[in-house]
C-alpha cells in the first residue's frame, strides 16, 4: 500500500501554517493534464523541473569562475542546488509548501547564458533593439515555451504557483516581470523563500569560492561586522585561513543568516496577522526578509565581495574574454545564418533570427560556447 496524492494533500492540510500554498488549492496548469496518484501538483512540478535539459546544462554554467578555472568551484547547478536546501530548510521552520519552494528554487535560473553575469549583460545588450535579454523572463520561456517534452503542450505545463514563483523571482540582481501574474500582488510566501535563499546562498557561497581560490584573504574580511560575528561565535581568528576553518565559518554565517529570517519572518507574520496565503501578497513588502541590523550588514559583505572578488583582475579578465565570445558569436550567427543548426533556423519565421539566435546562444554551457568559438574562428579547429 502506498500514499495516495488524496492522503499527501491531507497531510499538507494538517501541518502548514495558515499562510502556507496547499497544493490542492493550485490554480492549476495551463493545459490539461492528468494529476499523478502520488504525486502532488508542486511534487510533479519539481520533478518535471530536474528531467529537462536546461537543468542539466547548469552544470557546465559559470557562478563565479568558468568551468576551466577548476572544478572544485561552484557551477550554476551546486548553486541553484544550494538555494533549493536552503529554501527547503526556511520552508520546513516557517510552515511554507517546502515542494512549492523547491520547485521554484531548482527553476529559478534555469534561463542563465553561459559565462554567469557577463554573458546575461552582453547578450542583453546584443538584443536591445529586438527585446533585450533577461534570464528571469528566458527561464520563463524554458518552463512555457523552448522545452519540448511532451506531445500535447509546449513547455513543462508547469502549475501556476511555480510560474508565478519564477516570474516574481528577484533579488539585489535580478529584477522581476510579473505581467500576467498579478503584478499588484506580491509573490506568495514560498516565492519569498526562494528569493531569500537565493540572496543568502550566492552571498555566503560566492565568500567561500573566493577564500578557497585565494582571490580573497580572511585578513582583508577583519573590518567587516559579520565576519567579526560569526569568527568569534565559531572561536576562529588568526586560523581563520586553513580549508577547515573556511567550512566551520561559511557554514556558521548560514546559519546565522537563516536564524535571522526565521526569527524576523515569524515577527512579520505575527505583526501583520497574516492568516491566508493572500494576507501575505496583499502588502506593501515581503514577510520574508532578513532584520535591518543583518541587512546592513549584508550590504557591506556584498560590497566586499563586489570590489574584492567579482572586480578582481582574475574574475574581470574572463568576464571580458566571456563579452567577447558571445558578441562574436552573435554576429557570426546573425551574418551567416546558414552555420546554425536546421532546429535554429527553423524557428525564425516564429520568433524571428535575432530571438532564435540569443536562444540558442542562451541554452550554451560554457565549454560548449568556447569550443563553438573555436571552431568558428580559429582555422586549426576541425569544424
Amino acid at each position: 500500500m502506498y500514499r495516495l496524492r488524496e492522503e499527501l494533500e491531507h497531510f499538507e492540510d494538517t501541518s502548514l501554517a495558515p499562510f502556507g500554498y496547499r497544493s490542492r488549492d493550485s490554480r492549476g496548469r495551463a493545459y490539461p493534464d492528468k494529476e499523478s496518484n502520488y504525486r502532488t501538483v508542486f511534487q510533479r512540478d519539481r520533478d518535471r523541473i530536474i528531467h529537462t535539459t536546461a537543468f542539466r546544462r547548469l552544470e557546465y554554467k559559470t557562478q563565479v569562475f568558468v568551468i576551466t578555472e577548476g572544478d572544485y568551484y561552484r557551477t550554476r547547478l551546486t548553486h541553484t542546488l544550494e538555494v533549493a536546501q536552503i529554501g527547503r530548510t526556511i520552508a520546513r521552520a516557517l510552515g511554507a509548501n517546502e515542494d512549492l519552494v523547491e520547485a521554484i528554487c531548482l527553476a529559478h535560473d534555469l534561463g542563465h547564458t553561459p559565462f554567469g553575469h557577463a554573458g546575461e549583460h552582453m547578450l542583453n545588450e546584443l538584443m536591445k533593439d529586438h527585446g533585450g535579454f533577461n534570464h528571469n523572463r528566458h527561464s520563463f520561456r524554458i518552463v512555457t515555451e523552448l522545452e519540448r517534452r511532451y506531445p500535447d503542450f509546449p513547455g513543462l505545463n508547469l502549475s501556476w504557483e511555480v510560474r508565478e514563483g519564477i516570474v516574481k523571482h528577484e533579488t539585489e540582481y535580478d529584477i522581476s516581470d510579473a505581467e500576467g501574474y498579478e503584478p499588484e500582488k506580491r509573490g506568495h510566501i514560498e516565492a519569498q523563500i526562494a528569493n531569500v535563499a537565493d540572496e543568502l546562498a550566492y552571498t555566503a557561497h560566492d565568500l567561500d569560492d573566493g577564500l578557497r581560490s585565494g582571490l580573497i584573504d580572511a585578513t582583508q574580511l577583519t573590518d567587516l561586522e559579520l565576519w567579526k560575528i560569526v569568527v568569534e561565535s565559531v572561536g576562529l581568528f588568526d586560523s581563520a585561513q586553513s580549508d577547515l576553518a573556511r567550512h566551520q565559518i561559511i557554514r556558521r554565517l548560514i546559519g546565522i543568516e537563516i536564524s535571522d529570517v526565521l526569527e524576523t519572518s515569524a515577527a512579520q507574520v505575527e505583526m501583520h496577522n497574516i492568516l491566508s496565503v493572500e494576507d501575505a501578497q496583499l502588502l506593501d513588502h515581503s514577510i520574508v526578509k532578513f532584520s535591518e541590523t543583518l541587512a546592513l550588514y549584508n550590504r557591506e559583505l556584498k560590497d566586499f565581495l563586489y570590489e574584492n572578488m567579482y572586480q578582481h583582475l582574475r574574475v574581470y579578465r574572463m568576464q571580458v574574454k566571456a563579452e567577447r565570445i558571445l558578441k562574436e558569436l552573435f554576429r557570426a550567427y546573425f551574418s551567416q545564418t546558414k552555420i546554425l543548426p536546421e532546429e535554429v533556423q527553423g524557428r525564425f519565421e516564429f520568433i524571428g533570427e535575432a530571438r532564435a539566435i540569443s536562444d540558442y546562444i542562451a541554452g550554451m554551457t560554457d565549454r560548449f560556447a568556447l569550443a563553438e568559438h573555436s571552431r568558428l574562428f580559429d582555422p586549426k579547429t576541425p569544424t
